[in-house]
């Protein structure tokens, strides 16, 4: 078998392999494969800079509906026109890097797997899983030193309400991430508690939830009830079809499926247009709500039990002695999540290690997230999430 001969790529080949890494991530990547241009997407992907007076920055526009009646018969709308108010979100560009390194060439020549190509696969898949994580938590509101299931990072430790120590080296941990200061927690008017024994939304709280409060078809009914009331923005599918985005942890999916009232509006549901873009991943479609399943959405499954005193702190289970398992349901609308995706990767190989007998491939690609915050004009002049509401459920 021949060694991997890294001092005979050309540029172009190297462009070739950057694409491949990009292609593996994007296909094993839920977040990328949803994400679209234009605000009728629930995850607006900014491939390109704007010109500002800061400078060169990746933003998203967000416009508000407007809120004046008008004039009526006729009397003149001369000189009481409505401005259009938009509200331009900065989001913040970072790198994310991983390399891998072999043992040596006599190493590789012994090993059935080839160097390079399986670099391009881990690190694929290593890309797509990073761009995920960090999706779900800035939806959700999690702080990036905060795994998906609740469990802290590796380098950080809860000590105590509001307090995290750290042995995490600086520059190595997602939440170094320039954009990581930008997540914030549910705003409170898109932040809910199911209730599940009087099966309604109240305001959300995790150190009120309780075993009963699983999904079910009554929590999605009131959701997308809220939802319009809060004038969450709707996606347009066609033919004046309005969808909303829920992405559910595959726990939560299934106690949703054991609920009897969902088994028989699912019977009933058909098919709802699956060569839609709009669709895509999705699980099934019931009553306007387009239901995914991912891994990623945020949960407790990993968390430590506590006690009294660990109520509401991340990384600790939920509930009033912080012992009760539970996970975030979200339901989006249109530009719940602001990506910026700039470029392929950077493919870099390196055959200077010890001489050139260790060989060594680096892929880094720039991104950012952000939730989009507004001043929402429905609810009473506050700032609010603009796409999204969070509900927390028992699991």
């Amino acid at each position: 078998m021949a060694t991997t001969n890294f001092s005979a790529l050309t540029t172009y080949q190297k462009k070739t392999w950057s694409r491949d890494v990009w292609h593996t991530a994007r296909q094993n990547s839920f977040v990328m494969q949803m994400a679209g241009k234009g605000p009728n997407t629930a995850i607006q992907r900014i491939t390109e800079l704007t010109k500002s007076d800061r400078g060169t920055q990746a933003v998203v526009t967000l416009v508000a509906d407007l809120a004046n009646e008008g004039a009526m018969g006729d009397y003149s709308i001369e000189g009481s026109e409505e401005a259009i108010k938009a509200y331009d979100q900065q989001v913040q560009i970072d790198q994310i890097r991983n390399a891998n390194k072999i043992a040596g060439r006599v190493a590789e020549q012994k090993s059935i797997v080839k160097f390079r190509e399986t670099s391009r696969d881990v690190l694929g898949f290593w890309l797509a899983n990073i761009v995920d994580e960090l999706a779900f938590n800035t939806l959700s509101g999690i702080d990036y030193r905060i795994k998906p299931n609740g469990a802290t990072r590796t380098g950080f430790t809860g000590t105590g309400v509001g307090t995290y120590s750290r042995t995490a080296t600086v520059g190595y941990a997602l939440y170094d991430l320039s954009f990581a200061a930008d997540v914030t927690a549910p705003s409170t008017k898109r932040y809910f508690r199911w209730n599940g024994t009087t099966k309604v939304l109240t305001t959300g709280s995790t150190t009120t939830v309780a075993a009963a409060d699983t999904p079910s078809y009554a929590m999605l009914v009131a959701a997308k009830a809220f939802a319009k009331q809060r004038r969450l923005r709707s996606l347009k599918a066609g033919a004046g079809q309005e969808l909303y985005h829920v992405f559910m942890h595959p726990s939560s999916m299934a106690k949703l499926k054991l609920d009897t009232d969902f088994l028989a509006n699912v019977r009933n549901a058909g098919v709802r247009g699956d060569s839609n873009s709009l669709f895509s991943g999705a699980i099934m479609t019931v009553d306007g709500l387009v239901i995914h399943e991912n891994i990623n959405v945020f949960n407790t499954l990993g968390a430590t039990t506590g006690t009294v005193t660990n109520q509401g702190w991340p990384g600790w289970k939920w509930g009033t002695n912080a012992d009760v398992d539970g996970a975030h349901v979200l339901l989006c609308g249109a530009q719940a999540l602001a990506f910026v995706d700039l470029g392929a990767p950077e493919w870099v190989e390196r055959d200077h290690f010890d001489y050139g007998n260790t060989p060594g491939i680096a892929v880094g690609k720039l991104i950012g997230f952000k939730k989009p915050v507004f001043y929402a004009p429905y609810e009473a002049g506050t700032n609010e999430d603009f796409g999204v509401m969070v509900i927390t459920t028992a699991l």
